[in-house]
């Protein structure tokens, strides 16, 4: 987890103006990996006080333009940030809980897989995501005791 002043030169690499706001939505990101934008909010909120939604939605925004930041939304899920970012890994998830992991590339580098037909695209980038049930979920399911949400 980067301190406050790794967020700041992570800010200033992309050029973007360091802000408090910035520095504590990048630092909720890299603490709370796969956060929807409420539990940032509520991070965020703990570090600087009042700071509104909007202004949160406007960091993470300008945070992915600047690539500092990766925005996922799974299927049927709300949108979900991550700082793990460059390296094109996947996701797998949850059924039951809703956790999510990362899973690395495939095989190889990126984007890991070989479309059928590309269509003419250069494609750069596979997102896969894999879902089941976490071994919690698992577990609860031997037992006789899940819980679905």
């Amino acid at each position: 987890m980067p301190t406050a002043p790794e967020c700041e030169d992570m800010l200033r690499g992309v050029d973007l103006r360091v802000t408090r706001p910035r520095v504590a939505v990048l630092g909720a990101v890299h603490d709370l990996p796969h956060a929807d934008t409420e539990s940032i909010i509520g991070a965020v909120r703990r570090d600087l006080g009042d700071v509104s939604h909007q202004a949160v939605y406007d960091v993470l925004r300008a945070l992915t333009t600047a690539g500092l930041v990766r925005r996922i939304q799974p299927s049927g899920t709300v949108a979900r940030y991550e700082a793990r970012v460059g390296d094109n890994h996947h996701h797998v998830i949850c059924r039951s809980c809703g956790v999510i992991a990362d899973v690395d590339c495939a095989v190889g580098e990126a984007p890991c897989l070989t479309a059928s037909d590309h269509n003419g695209f250069a494609i750069d980038e596979a997102e896969v995501i894999y879902w089941g049930q976490c071994p919690t979920c698992a577990a609860r399911r031997d037992a006789g005791t899940e819980t679905v949400h």
